[in-house]
């Protein structure tokens, strides 16, 4: 941690794991990649991970055409 410049007493892993998935879920609305990459079996494991209402992930969600 200290290599990276921050002040490891403000800042863990499990923060840093937290923040850059959340990123990448606020940049992306993809919760299944989050979920994926956090190794959750039930997506509303992730969901409640993130902190995001179900009804606004499952809007992301249904935004994204495929």
């Amino acid at each position: 941690m200290s290599r990276s410049g921050l002040e490891p007493a403000a800042y863990g892993m499990h923060s840093l794991r937290r923040t850059k998935v959340a990123m990448l879920y606020r940049k992306t609305g993809n919760l299944r990649a989050c979920q994926l990459l956090l190794g959750h079996t039930k997506l509303e494991s992730t969901v409640r991970y993130l902190g995001v209402e179900l009804d606004d992930a499952l809007a992301l969600s249904e935004a994204l055409e495929i």
